[in-house]
């Protein structure tokens, strides 16, 4: 019986990353529009739904 080898484990794909450096840029964006109207922003914080100022 031979062993089989493990595959290697790699860092997160190209898309992966460009798909969160679009999130993050989307909720930047989402913050200077909250700031702009004056409304709040929701997040979950500690499972629970809060609202925060911009």
């Amino acid at each position: 019986m031979t062993a089989k080898a493990k595959p290697r484990q790699t860092g997160p794909s190209d898309q992966a990353r460009a798909g969160l450096r679009a999130l993050r840029r989307a909720a930047r964006r989402a913050r200077e529009i909250a700031r702009m109207h004056g409304t709040p922003i929701y997040v979950m914080k500690g499972g629970k739904v809060v609202a925060l100022k911009p």
